[in-house]
């Protein structure tokens, strides 16, 4: 801030920077794992024809609204199909579906919300994507999020306002 006789003036508020904040693109739903090894036979295999009536009979409601990671935590032979029988149950109910852990899951939460962006908003902005966040961002997001902006934006900055990092800067025209 700026003092200018008795007036404070906010040189950052009063600036054209935009201030991208990755927390906004944090999907704040349950998250949960689905373990396919309590379907395994032995613990070894997957057996189609128990394994399909099951599927039939599960009540798949139980994940309404939520974000659902399918693994394999044991070392067994499962078949791709019965990931997708899974999915294709599960979908109808839960917000979003996975297969692979918590991790995949929040890339694939903030890859569809990232999505969204309309990046030629953003033509010739100095755009700052803030460091700080009270919820946790994956590495890919700050990464997508600038493989989406980096061909319109002036600037690319990572930080606070106050104290930024530059990570890319368009050449002059």
């Amino acid at each position: 801030m700026e003092n200018l006789g008795n007036e404070i003036v906010n040189r950052v508020a009063n600036s054209d920077l935009v201030l991208i904040n990755l927390e906004d693109y944090y999907d704040q739903g349950e998250r949960v794992i689905y373990d396919i090894k309590d379907n395994l036979f032995q613990g070894l295999i997957l057996r189609e024809k128990e394994f399909r009536a099951f599927v039939k009979e599960n009540d798949w409601s139980v994940y309404s609204g939520k974000n659902v990671a399918i693994i394999c935590s044991e070392d067994a032979i499962v078949p791709f199909w019965a990931y997708m029988l899974l999915i294709s149950k599960m979908e109808p109910y839960a917000s979003h579906v996975v297969f692979g852990d918590l991790g995949h899951l929040e890339q694939a939460l903030f890859q569809s919300a990232l999505s969204k962006i309309d990046a030629t908003a953003y033509k010739d902005a100095k755009v700052i994507i803030k460091g700080c966040s009270k919820f946790p961002v994956p590495l890919f997001a700050y990464g997508e999020l600038t493989r989406l902006l980096r061909p319109f934006v002036q600037s690319l900055m990572y930080g606070e306002p106050c104290s930024t990092v530059p990570i890319y800067k368009a050449p002059k025209k």
